[in-house]
């Protein structure tokens, strides 16, 4: 549920149009998740002073030096890019400084030193994948997934010193249903965001957007969204199929959720569940070599959809048992 209503962009004064062109921000993010608010807001009409990314990094068999989306982006489109390699350079800071953004938006960008989230005079402004307080951290999306979630969504607040943790601007909800991936997710939350943080900045803008402290929770009863690491990663089909399952599609596309088959590092991208009484060890399998590939937990079976063993490419689970042949015992 959207908390705050702007007019049609079309219905809004010729004096309100002006002062969009007259306000100045700075924008910093760096994955194609960021691209989608920068976008909207270059046609919302809003003047980008400037564009801060990562500086460009190596990559592929190659180790070609790679763009980030945000900078390809920019550059298609004109808009000055800077890429510090250190946030707290004084070149960086004095280059910044004279852009004189009324604000700052950061999108998926990494974490800012006071001296720059404080440099503009309306501060800084951050769009988080969550309904904040809840799923405070670096990969609030693959947690809501993993922890089985019916429900997430975005929050734009402005920046202070202890993460995710400012005052709220605005917030909005969306169901997530109970095959959707954490990629899913990301893809329809980019689009969401976006618009979300064009109503956050137009209200900043108009003065019609007032900022409210973040509800007071029970430390215990807040969920938290850390890093995902390795052992994050691998599949314990001691859990229920439930758990197992949101894992799977928690950590799809990336990393990736996995298991041991045939010696190999198998992992699985989309899963079903089958909840059915069986005899079977959880952690072993069942196939019949041409359409099924299902994995046993106390409760019932994972059903394997999408997976990529190790060596070879994602397939779908019919494709790959076409071309399997199993390890020699």
């Amino acid at each position: 549920m959207i908390e705050y209503q702007v007019k049609n962009k079309e219905n809004l004064p010729n004096t309100f149009n002006l002062a969009l062109s007259g306000f100045r921000i700075v924008f910093m993010g760096t994955p194609e998740f960021a691209v989608a608010s920068l976008d909207a807001l270059v046609k919302a009409g809003f003047s980008i002073a400037g564009v801060v990314t990562a500086p460009d990094k190596p990559a592929g068999r190659g180790m070609k030096l790679t763009e980030s989306a945000v900078k390809l982006y920019a550059v298609e489109h004109g808009l000055k890019v800077m890429q510090p390699s250190k946030l707290k350079d004084p070149t960086f800071l004095a280059e910044l400084k004279e852009l004189n953004a009324d604000l700052q938006v950061i999108v998926a960008f990494r974490m800012l030193p006071e001296v720059v989230w404080s440099m503009p005079r309306m501060g800084s402004v951050n769009l988080h994948g969550s309904l904040l307080p809840q799923y405070r951290g670096a990969a609030p999306i693959n947690w809501a997934v993993i922890n089985g979630e019916p429900e997430t969504g975005v929050t734009t607040f402005k920046l202070r010193h202890e993460i995710d943790t400012g005052d709220i601007l605005l917030q909005e909800s969306f169901s997530v249903a109970e095959n959707e991936t954490a990629g899913d997710v990301h893809d329809r939350m980019k689009d969401i965001g976006a618009n979300l943080l064009v109503k956050t900045v137009r209200g900043l803008t108009d003065g019609s957007l007032k900022e409210r402290p973040q509800p007071v929770n029970d430390k215990d009863a807040l969920k938290h969204a850390p890093k995902i690491f390795t052992d994050t990663c691998r599949i314990d089909f001691q859990k229920t199929t439930a758990e197992v399952h949101n894992l799977i599609r928690g950590l799809s596309p990336f990393p990736g959720a996995f298991t041991t088959f045939d010696n190999k590092m198998l992992k699985i991208y989309r899963s079903e569940k089958e909840v059915t009484p069986h005899f079977i060890t959880p952690g072993e399998y069942e196939t019949d070599g041409r359409s099924f590939l299902k994995f046993a937990c106390p409760d019932g079976y994972i059903q394997v959809k999408e997976l990529q063993l190790e060596g070879k490419k994602k397939l779908r689970v019919e494709e790959f048992l076409r071309g399997y042949r199993p390890a020699a015992s």
